[in-house]
């Protein structure tokens, strides 16, 4: 089945907002970009179907602008909190379906959740976060939070944990470890217990952090 292509509003075209905009738009995504900014605006302009110059902070411009049609309005912009916080209020107000902020504090973060924003983003905490975790492990290569305590970790075979068996590995780890996929090369390997797992192959396995961190530090 193909995939529906969505209507995005990125509004703040700055360094983060235009990176998350062109991307969307290179999957062929609907992408309006906003922007205070004239010459910011001008740049982004052929990248996306739409580029406004607009002040956030102004409600009946927003709601001229249809982004209580888009499927998602992202809030990304920079350390101006009066902005995004009368942004993300307006938003609600002309009815927004979804709408995902990037906040730059703890404060900010707070505030944005309490205005009923449906997804907050701090990029350089969760960047950094995502940096130390795989510093910590040096087994794990990539992680991926799903929410509700489960993470899934990606991680890289090597000599100490080659050849033993799928069906070992969770037994003295915690009920909540479970083998989601492995790949060999550039092939995907039938998760059976008995497969025995060579050097280089990648275990994406999923589980709470606590067992998850047990489990890759323990070798």
């Amino acid at each position: 089945m193909r995939a529906r292509h969505r209507s995005f509003a990125v509004i703040g075209l700055g360094s983060f907002g235009s990176t998350v905009a062109t991307a969307l738009a290179g999957s062929g995504d609907d992408v309006v970009g906003i922007d205070i900014d004239e010459t910011r605006v001008r740049q982004h302009a052929d990248d996306l179907s739409q580029a406004l110059i607009i002040d956030a902070r102004d409600e009946d411009a927003l709601a001229e602008a249809g982004l209580a049609e888009h499927d998602v309005v992202l809030v990304a912009i920079g350390e101006d909190l009066e902005a995004s916080v009368i942004c993300t209020m307006n938003l609600k107000l002309i009815g927004a379906k979804c709408i995902w902020v990037k906040a730059f504090s703890k404060t900010h973060h707070r505030i944005l959740s309490r205005l009923g924003a449906d997804r907050v983003i701090q990029p350089e905490r969760d960047t950094g976060l995502h940096v130390a975790e795989t510093l910590h492990s040096p087994f794990v290569s990539d992680f991926m939070s799903l929410g509700n305590g489960f993470h899934v970790v990606n991680i890289v075979i090597d000599e100490e944990i080659a050849g033993r068996k799928i069906g070992d590995l969770g037994k003295t780890d915690g009920e909540t470890l479970r083998v989601v996929g492995v790949m060999r090369g550039a092939r995907s390997i039938e998760c059976r217990e008995d497969l025995t797992l060579e050097e280089n192959d990648r275990l994406l396995l999923l589980g709470r952090r606590n067992d998850l961190r047990r489990f890759t530090g323990q070798f």
